[in-house]
């Protein structure tokens, strides 16, 4: 077979992500197409069968259309993109295509800390989508897939950009398995330790003076879901963190908590119920009853999706193993 060699010319930016720190990323994509890639100046030069030259082209190219955005690229977005290739997951979207509008018109997502903030896979894509088109949105899976980062990263867009009064995070105080005992403090002293992820995106994305500055003035509130009971939530938006927690009836009574102007996005993973009873799980029974209902959106992460890190993609996907040889093959009889 024939290995020729092909030149694709980068700027500096471009070229820097492309190969990325001590040349880990090219590394990724010859070990995955089986390709010699080199820097003979302003670009690289890929060497290789017509097949797999084609592939790691492709994937050179998106990660230097998301550089040329303002975006970091990471070891995530050089996986996500050989998985797109390579046939793991959907192709993944443009760096530079829209990817959220609402009934204002296009809201592109904030410039975080780090560089713009653009979906990493179709998937991530497919949820931005579905968090602008819809009034009520669920973004459920395993962990490391974005789905809480991104739903922080369009809320703080919607709150800079004055489509929104108020940033609401809630979520249930359910302890994964210890007890953590009491803890001291006002209100928002005892729910931080909870809600340390959405902390962390916020800051990433919008800087941590920033943040407190807006805590302090009442635009962005963290309360448990016990605290929502009574409320109505107007011009606001709302993410309802670690849903899989949530009671049926904790469900029912945030989800009716949408006020005039007001958007929710609801995040969690049903595979890590810490309840009692996780047959008792609000977000299970919510996707169940609520999907197909006009003006609500799903969107399922699997374990492709993982952005965090390689080893949580293998991780969780030797977990979904397990669980599918445990699970109980249906009745023959039954189902006659």
């Amino acid at each position: 077979m024939a290995r020729d060699t092909d030149f694709i010319p980068l700027n500096a930016v471009e070229l820097a992500a492309v190969v990325g720190p001590a040349s880990r990323h090219i590394a990724l994509v010859e070990d995955a197409f089986k390709v010699l890639i080199e820097q003979p100046g302003a670009g690289v030069s890929v060497n290789g069968s017509a097949r797999d030259r084609g592939q790691a082209r492709r994937v050179i190219e998106d990660l230097a259309s998301r550089a040329a955005m303002g975006a970091e690229v990471t070891e995530a977005d050089v996986r996500a993109a050989l998985g797109a290739v390579m046939g793991r997951a959907m192709p993944a979207a443009r760096a530079d295509a829209p990817v959220a509008e609402t009934p204002a018109g296009s809201v592109a997502l904030p410039v975080g800390r780090r560089g713009a903030i653009v979906p990493k896979t179709a998937a991530q894509a497919r949820y931005l989508e579905t968090l602008a088109r819809c009034e009520l949105s669920f973004g459920v899976g395993p962990a490391g897939t974005g789905k809480t980062f991104l739903a922080a990263a369009y809320g703080a867009s919607l709150l800079r950009r004055g489509q929104v009064d108020r940033l609401v995070v809630t979520r249930p105080a359910v302890e994964a398995g210890e007890k953590l005992g009491f803890l001291p403090g006002d209100l928002n002293e005892k729910v931080d330790p909870y809600l340390a992820p959405i902390w962390q995106a916020l800051d990433d994305i919008l800087g941590p003076d920033e943040v407190r500055r807006r805590r302090d003035k009442g635009e962005i509130e963290a309360a448990p879901i016990a605290f929502m009971r009574g409320r109505t939530l107007s011009h606001a938006f709302i993410i309802v963190d670690e849903a899989q927690n949530t009671s049926r009836l904790q469900m029912k009574m945030v989800l009716t908590r949408i006020g005039e102007g007001s958007r929710m996005v609801v995040t969690g993973d049903p595979s890590q119920v810490d309840l009692l009873n996780p047959r008792d799980s609000g977000l299970a029974h919510a996707l169940r009853i609520l999907d197909g209902v006009k003006g609500v959106g799903i969107e399922t992460f699997r374990a492709e999706d993982v952005v965090r890190h390689a080893m949580v993609e293998r991780i969780v996907r030797a977990y979904d193993a397990d669980a599918a040889q445990r699970r109980p093959a249906p009745d023959l009889e039954d189902a006659d």
